[in-house]
């Protein structure tokens, strides 16, 4: 397979010869301003503990549906544990995306002064390798993330340690996605188009296609899941944060035919910490230029667009996301 989309190499980043680093950042960043998605090479996500992690959330969904549901927590939006089929929609659409999932965030110590703030990770008690492997391939992404936000940081001729303060504390979440076999519904969306809510979004190979994101015309080009390569695409925070220089870019999740089974998946979500202002940053802004969208919080906006894509359906606060109780009738 050939893809479709830029392809840059993470080692130039590493490197101390300067004119790769310069042309991998360039590289990176015209990717991204033109297509919203990069892929990525020597990511250095390990490749057998990529396998062991399919292996065990693959033995997760396996579980019957009234073990899953009791890993379902509908007080804090599902934003760990278990989400079933049918919760999740893409915002402005009435038809919930073809999917169940499972979220996986920063594993906190109770002394960490964001364990207060964002919700503590849900456990299945009958697949204990799940704990072991979702957490070693959130760090390898962090990690991995942590380097490629340095160089789009440079892109914006920003301090390079831009986004190193921003994600300090960050809610970000390694969503572990089973879409059901195309035999069970036909042909068409497993996930509506959409934009990402967060700053950036790292998707390893998935096990089969079906990822397209949406051209400026209009039109849908394909992302293949080249073993090797990680797919990175910037989301509603980064596109805010750059001013719109950095676009959010629709795409969506597509099951034909052509594609055979069950699809499994497992884009990271990086988010920064629920206090940082999703102001432009000063770089992004020329004199006589304002802020295109209105300023909110990581935390903000977040709950915002949970509430738009269907995950909460109440009108609550944003202490939500810290675990607090609130009427249950969220759907």
């Amino acid at each position: 397979m050939e893809q479709t989309i830029p392809v840059v190499d993470l080692d130039d980043f590493r490197s101390q010869d300067l004119a790769l680093r310069t042309a991998f950042v360039q590289k990176l960043g015209d990717a991204l301003v033109e297509f919203g998605f990069v892929a990525i090479e020597n990511h250095r996500v390990d490749s057998d503990l990529l396998g062991e992690t399919y292996a065990s959330m693959k033995s997760v969904f396996s579980l019957a549906p009234t073990i899953k549901a009791k890993y379902e927590d509908r007080r804090i939006g599902r934003q760990r544990g278990y989400t079933p089929f049918g919760k999740e929609k893409a915002k402005g659409t009435d038809e919930a995306d073809l999917k169940e999932f499972w979220h996986v965030g920063p594993e906190l110590l109770s002394t960490d002064s964001s364990s207060t703030r964002i919700p503590a990770n849900i456990w299945p008690d009958e697949v204990p390798a799940f704990k072991k492997h979702s957490m070693a391939l959130w760090n390898d992404l962090h990690a991995c993330g942590h380097s490629v936000l340095r160089a789009i940081a440079l892109y914006l001729q920003a301090p390079e340690e831009t986004f190193d303060h921003m994600i300090q504390g960050g809610n970000t979440v390694l969503r572990m996605i089973r879409y059901p076999e195309p035999e069970e519904f036909g042909d068409g969306e497993w996930a509506a188009a959409h934009e990402d809510i967060n700053l950036i979004t790292l998707l390893v190979e998935a096990s089969a296609p079906g990822l397209e994101l949406q051209r400026r015309d209009g039109s849908w080009l394909p992302i293949q899941p080249i073993p090797g390569q990680l797919i990175l695409d910037t989301g509603d925070m980064m596109q805010r944060l750059t001013n719109g220089l950095m676009p959010a870019t629709t795409h969506r999740v597509v099951a034909s035919g052509d594609t055979c089974g069950v699809r499994y998946s497992l884009p990271f979500f990086m988010h920064p910490h629920p206090d940082v202002s999703l102001a432009p940053l000063p770089s992004c802004l020329t004199d006589n230029e304002g802020p295109r969208w209105p300023v909110q919080t990581a935390e903000e906006y977040l709950a915002e667009r949970l509430r738009e894509n269907g995950v909460l359906t109440v009108d609550v606060d944003v202490d939500w996301l810290a675990g607090k109780t609130i009427d249950d009738d969220v759907e």
